[in-house]
Order: structure tokens, then C-alpha cells, then sequence
């Protein structure tokens, strides 16, 4: 977000502007009453906490290689995550989510407890902006950045030690985890209190921080996650023997995916959000207008959104651009996920179906073609050095087999975006595929880095979240509605589906229009469908083969194969306290299996 860049360049202005001559106060640091004396510091002091939220475009790398989305290719520690090999001593391939470890975490808690501490001595100016004044605003978004640091918490380990005081040198730190319900009860109250403080748009230069939609997103998530399967009684929670720690232990379902219906609707009834681009256009690239939303700094769908620029930008283009192009190809879709794509009528993909076997990226529902990149995708224009290898801007994952007349013989040539390439071959993606989301057609990855938005909620978002609920309380026809909207904006037809099929139905659509935006990951986890989740991942394989006349086809065949073993095991529904941690903490009940 824009905050939070700009607070970066703020704080480097003033280290650069050491006074050598001037006995003067040190400009290198501010001392802590400076800080709580001038209300400008203070919001520096928020930005940071800000800066310190986890997404995935500045590293370049999400959760989506070690879940059913996506592949790194030739890293080890995704695929020890990917077999349950996690433990407490090594959470592999974490590493990535830097910003999401316990240890993080609780620092990003203190800091907004500090906040807490010092805010009734902050000089404030009581000026208004949009409808609130300074005091209120960044005390509604200390209580925001709160909620949403206990709610990664909660979602990883289960219920935690809810810390609420600043801790500092001489504090106890020994404490025992509050029970889910607990820190359930505490993140909604604190949705609730930032809610009523946030003004419902930050204009100007507060574009990017917390709203009061932000805040009621927020609440619909947690309770979202809070009213699924993991959280209710289930076997394996029942059999920890403090089952309260990870979830609910009565039959008060019913209610909870009520009060999740009620925090969608809020967000929902506040009227000042809409889909971008609900309503398709006659002539319309339905696939442009999708992708247009995560190339476009503002939307009309943004709740919260963090901000770029080129200077600071991220590597997530980088990353996931394919080898031909210079790019890493790192976030490769695995064939699995590929297939989840519908074709245009709606009809789920068929490899039994001869039509979709002989030509399976053609006719497919635009969401496949505003994310994957395939073989045979458009894309734009080759580096120079590539241009007489593929001067077509096409990619290329498939083999070619060709004659040689001489020898008599077949030979096979390779795609420039293959593992066999002549550029970079060992950046190229082990699936066949590359992810076209959030990369920007428009930066050179090879020498430049995007800026493109991150996006922590958007409307479509809640609109599912509210399906759901729908769902789970039997609401077939409500829930229908508000699937349909997103169904609509992405070019397919309607649903009338109901009962179990609606069910599956709209967990593929959640899957296929949150895609890589860090939300299966846990949705994998709360619906408890880790077996499913982690069974082997597919690639394509692509031929080019010779015709009868030794003539190469222009058409390939494709296949998916399996490629990659990937193994399940129910401790990974939480994760290991790490035992640094549990040694400093002698009251900490490690999760069950480590």
C-alpha cells in the first residue's frame, strides 16, 4: 500500500539527514517519547506494522506451490511441505511467508500493544478526515492490524496466548494458549471496535489504509473459517486432549455459520462495493476484464489494497513469468489445478470426453485464460535475443518431433519456455504451465520490477463468503444468487444446482476465482480435504508428433501425467509450535502429531 512504501522512504529521508555539525537531536532515531509526542511519527509507527502484513507479490513466492495450485520447481523443502514432513524443529518451505511465523507475528501484536500503551499521550490535533478525526482513525486501524495478525495466528496454530499488554524486558512470558473460542471472541471484538473508529474511505494519501469495510471483511473471514469443518468437533481435534485449543467443542454449528452469514451481509449492505465489471458487454473480453482487476491499481471491488511503486516493486512477475521471457517459473500451475477450469457453457473439463482430449485449451471459461499461461497462449513480445528462437509471442511448452531426412531419423527439438530451452532451462516449469495472474505484460521481468496491487480483501471475496454461509444453513436459492453473480461476471452461465452439487460447485468457483491469492491454502485446511489437496500433482505433456508423411503436426496432443508424489497426514490441519519457542514458553501445549 502506498502508506507503507511511503513510510520506508520517510524513515530513509531522515536516517540520510545526519546533522555532523549541529548539536542537535540525533535524526538517526527518534527516542520513544519523540516518537509519542508528535502524532506524523506515530502513523510512521503504524506504517510499519502495515509493511509487516504478509502477501506474496514482494518475495514472489505464496503458499500456492505447497498447496493444490502450484509447483516450485526443483525446490526440496516444498516438496518435503507437500508430503507432511513438517516439524517442530523445520516448518520447510515456510520460510517464503516470512511474515507468518509465530515469532513474527506476536511482534507485529507488540507493536500494536505498544500503540495501545502510548496513544493516551499522543498529542493528537483532533483534525477530521473523512469523517473521523486522527485520533480515531489510527486507534480503529491498531485494533485492525491486530485482529488481522491474531486471525494468521488462529488459522495456523489454533487457539494462541492472547497477549494484549506490551512486553518488555522484565515481563513474564510464560502463558498458556487461550482456547479457540477465546481469541475467536477477542479478533470479532476487535473487528468491531475498528469498524466503529474507521471511516469507510481513506482518501488521498490514506488510500491503502484500514476502512471501516475493511474491518467488517476482516470479521467475515474469521468467522467464516471459525463456523468450518476443521473448527467443529471432529475427529481430529477430539482426540487432542485439549480440543478446545483447536476448535469448538458443542453443537452450536448452526449458530456460527449464522453469525458468518450476518458479517458477510454487512459488508455487503454497506453499498459501496460491486463487482468490476459484474455486468459483461456485448463484444467483451470477459478474460481481459478479470485480469484487468489485478493490472488495475484501483477497482471498484478493492476493500484493502496495498500500493507499489516500480522503484520498491515486487518480484512476483519475476517469479512467475516463464523462462522464455527471462522469467523464473517459479508459481507453475499443476495440471491438477488446470483441469478445475470449467469450459465456457459451464460443464466441468472432461479428459474422458474425446472433444475436450484432442483440443483441451480451447473453449474454456475465461478465468482459465485470465490465469494460465498454456501452450500456444498470446503473450508479449519476445526479448530481442528470443525473437528469432519464437517470433510468434506464443509459449511454447511442448515437444516438436521432426525428420531428418539425411539420417533418416526423428529428432526432437524443445519450446523456448521449456526445461530443455535454450534459455534458461533450468527456470522453466516442471508442469507445463505458468501463472498469468498478476504478472503485467507490459514490465521487461528481466530487468524490471512490477507494481501491480496486492489486494488483502475484495468484494467477491465476501460475496462467496456469503454463498457459503448460505450453503452450510440450507439456503440453497440465496446462496445461488450471489454465486451467480460472480458466475456471471465471469462469463458462465447460471447455476441452478442444489444440495451437495451447489456444495462442490461452489468450492470450485471459490477455488478458480481466489486463485493465488492465498486463500486455498486454508480453505484446503477448514474444509478438511487435505487428502484430496495433497494427492500426486499432474503435469502436461506436450507432443508435436510426426504425421505419416514425416511432416511435424501443427496440432499437438497433450496429456496430463503424474509427476510429483504428494502425501497427506492430519497433524498438517495445524501447525508445530517451533520448539525454540515451546522452550521459552514452558505453558505452551504443542498441536497435535509433532
Amino acid at each position: 500500500m502506498r502508506i507503507a512504501l511511503l513510510s520506508l522512504l520517510t524513515l530513509a529521508s531522515l536516517n540520510a539527514c545526519k546533522q555532523e555539525f549541529l548539536d542537535t537531536q540525533s535524526q538517526e532515531k527518534f527516542t520513544d517519547d519523540a516518537v509519542w509526542s508528535d502524532p506524523a511519527l506515530v502513523e510512521t509507527f503504524i506504517n510499519q506494522i502495515y509493511f509487516r502484513l504478509y502477501e506474496p507479490l514482494t518475495d514472489g513466492r505464496g503458499t500456492a506451490n505447497i498447496v493444490d495450485e502450484g509447483h516450485y520447481r526443483g525446490n526440496s523443502a516444498s516438496n518435503l511441505f507437500n508430503n507432511s514432513e513438517s516439524t517442530q524443529d523445520n516448518l520447510y518451505a515456510w520460510g517464503y511467508q516470512r511474515n507468518l511465523v509465530w515469532n513474527e507475528l506476536y511482534k507485529s501484536i507488540r507493536y500494536c500493544n505498544v500503540f495501545f500503551d502510548k496513544v493516551g499521550q499522543v498529542p493528537f490535533s483532533g483534525t477530521m478526515l473523512d469523517g473521523k478525526s486522527d485520533r480515531d482513525r489510527m486507534t480503529g486501524e491498531a485494533h485492525f492490524l491486530r485482529a488481522f495478525t491474531y486471525h494468521y495466528l488462529l488459522a495456523l496454530y489454533g487457539g494462541v496466548p492472547l497477549v494484549t499488554d506490551a512486553y518488555g524486558l522484565d515481563s513474564e512470558f510464560s502463558v498458556a494458549r487461550n482456547s479457540y473460542q477465546e481469541c475467536i471472541d477477542f479478533i470479532v471484538s476487535e473487528c468491531d471496535k475498528a469498524a466503529s473508529l474507521l471511516p469507510e474511505v481513506q482518501s488521498g494519501i490514506n488510500n491503502g489504509r484500514a476502512t471501516k469495510g475493511a474491518a467488517l471483511a476482516l470479521k467475515s473471514r474469521v468467522l467464516l473459517y471459525a463456523a468450518s469443518d476443521l473448527h467443529s468437533p471432529n475427529a481430529v481435534i477430539s482426540a487432542f486432549e485439549k480440543p478446545e485449543l483447536l476448535g469448538y467443542t458443542d453443537d452450536m454449528r448452526t449458530q456460527r455459520w449464522q453469525k458468518a452469514k450476518e458479517a458477510a451481509k454487512a459488508v455487503i449492505d454497506m453499498g459501496i462495493y460491486e463487482l468490476h465489471k459484474a455486468e459483461p458487454a456485448p463484444g467483451d473480453s470477459v478474460a481481459q476484464n478479470i485480469t484487468e482487476i489485478f493490472l488495475t491499481n484501483n477497482t471498484s471491488e478493492d476493500i484493502m489494497v496495498k500500493y507499489f511503486n516500480q522503484g520498491m516493486g515486487q518480484r512476483w512477475g519475476l517469479y512467475s513469468s516463464p523462462n522464455g521471457y527471462y522469467g523464473w517459473g517459479v508459481n507453475a500451475p499443476i495440471a491438477n489445478f488446470v483441469d478445475a477450469f470449467q469450459m465456457a457453457d459451464g460443464t466441468p473439463f472432461d479428459w474422458n470426453n474425446p472433444d475436450h482430449a484432442k483440443d483441451p485449451y480451447a473453449n474454456r471459461e475465461p478465468r482459465f485464460y485470465a490465469t494460465i499461461f498454456y501452450n500456444g497462449a498470446s503473450w508479449r513480445e519476445r526479448p530481442l535475443d528470443a525473437k528469432g528462437l519464437e517470433p510468434h509471442n506464443k509459449i511454447q511448452t511442448g515437444t516438436y518431433q521432426r525428420w531428418n531426412a539425411t539420417t533418416g531419423k526423428m529428432y526432437e527439438t524443445y519450446g523456448i519456455d521449456t526445461r530443455n530451452s535454450p534459455i534458461e532451462n533450468w527456470n522453466g516449469s516442471y508442469t507445463g504451465y505458468y501463472c498469468r495472474k498478476y504478472v503485467d505484460p507490459t514490465v521487461n521481468v528481466q530487468y524490471l520490477r512490477q507494481s501491480v496491487t496486492w489486494r488483502f480483501f475484495r468484494y467477491t471475496e465476501v460475496l462467496l463468503n456469503y454463498a457459503e454461509a448460505c450453503i452450510e444453513l440450507g439456503q440453497d436459492a440465496e446462496a445461488r444468487v450471489y454465486i451467480n453473480l460472480v458466475r456471471k461476471r465471469a462469463g458462465l452461465p447460471v447455476t441452478t444446482a442444489s444440495g451437495d452439487a451447489l456444495k462442490e460447485l461452489y468450492r470450485n468457483e471459490r477455488r478458480l476465482e481466489l486463485a493465488f491469492e492465498e486463500h486455498r491454502f486454508f480453505d484446503v485446511r477448514r474444509w478438511m480435504i487435505g487428502p484430496e489437496a495433497y494427492s500426486p500433482a499432474y503435469q502436461a505433456k506436450i507432443v508435436y508428433p510426426l504425421t505419416a508423411n514425416n511432416v511435424t503436426a501443427a496440432i499437438p496432443e497433450v496429456k496430463h501425467v503424474k509427476f510429483d508424489e504428494r502425501a497427506w497426514n492430519n497433524k498438517s490441519y495445524f501447525f508445530p509450535i517451533m520448539r525454540d519457542e515451546m522452550n521459552k514458553n514452558p505453558q505452551l501445549d504443542q498441536n497435535p502429531g509433532y
